[in-house]
């Protein structure tokens, strides 16, 4: 699933493809909108709200949509062919008179007045990588029910808006618990942090088009999708496991050495396939791993 990073480099794109211009085309292939007509009317902005898009459009209307699993955007020319998948996966068509934005696999798509926008976004958390930021209020939000796993929790929009599974592992490492660490027993000082080392994952990675949080060329992530290759500071395979709230189950990466807290349940491990390493990338290296620098942000 996209993570609030990839959904803010897909709000600039869009941005800057559509805003301050005249739709000539509109076709929101969703049977609820299928009569609806943007033509003539100017796209405003278009913003990223956590994992949520949403493109206003002239007459205070606000155009939401949510990538999910397999959704995305993608913008062309005129002249450019459509590759983003099959004519049946279109849900919306955005076209200006020089670029076509082409919403494909889009779960998520309604059409709303700019001033109920709370309706599908207001249950959100504080947004990592937007102006509402408050990480006392992220913190919170997360301590709130302390009992319940710190993996959960950081996936839980309503706490805190743009955290995906990749971050959530990532995050877990870098403060050294397991995701399954109850909340309230992450030590006082590395709850502190959180708020700040989440935000400054996402903020060094929203210009990036690959995701990097260890600042070693070729070794991107420190866990996530790493198993069963060795843990990069201590050499300990990476393990895998799955972890939910019961409505869905999410593969979640963790070194049991570095990592203190909570195992998986028993049954909940799945087999240690490591993602491929990509043809570019150089060999892996021995030694610890150097996170990337991060700029705490308030």
């Amino acid at each position: 699933m996209p993570e609030g990073d990839t959904v803010w480099q897909a709000a600039r794109r869009l941005h800057s493809a559509l805003a301050g211009k005249v739709l000539t085309r509109s076709d929101l292939r969703v049977p609820k909108y299928a009569t609806a007509d943007l033509t003539g009317r100017t796209v405003l902005d278009v913003t990223p709200r956590g994992k949520h898009l949403l493109a206003r459009i002239e007459g205070g209307l606000t155009l939401h949509s949510h990538l999910r699993m397999d959704g995305s955007w993608k913008v062309y020319a005129h002249d450019q062919r459509w590759t983003g998948g099959p004519a049946h996966q279109i849900r919306a068509i955005l076209g200006t008179a020089d670029r076509t934005a082409v919403g494909y696999r889009l779960p998520v798509l309604e059409l709303l007045r700019t001033a109920d926008e709370h309706r599908a976004v207001g249950h959100l958390g504080p947004d990592l990588l937007g102006p509402d930021w408050d990480p006392g209020l992220a913190l919170a939000n997360l301590l709130a029910d302390p009992t319940r796993p710190l993996g959960e929790a950081l996936l839980d929009q309503r706490n805190l808006a743009g955290i995906g599974n990749v971050y959530k592992c990532e995050l877990c490492f870098l403060l050294g618990v397991t995701p399954w660490l109850p909340v309230g027993a992450l030590p006082q000082d590395r709850a502190a942090h959180l708020p700040a080392l989440a935000k400054s994952l996402l903020e060094v990675n929203r210009d990036r088009p690959v995701r990097v949080t260890t600042g070693r060329r070729g070794q991107d992530l420190f866990v996530y999708g790493r198993a069963p290759r060795p843990c990069l500071r201590c050499h300990t395979p990476v393990r895998v496991a799955d972890q939910g709230d019961g409505s869905r189950e999410r593969p979640t990466y963790w070194c049991p050495t570095c990592q203190t807290g909570p195992a998986p349940a028993p049954g909940t491990h799945r087999s240690p396939q490591a993602r491929p390493v990509r043809p570019h990338s150089p060999p892996s290296r021995p030694g610890p791993g150097r996170p990337v620098q991060l700029r705490t942000t308030n």
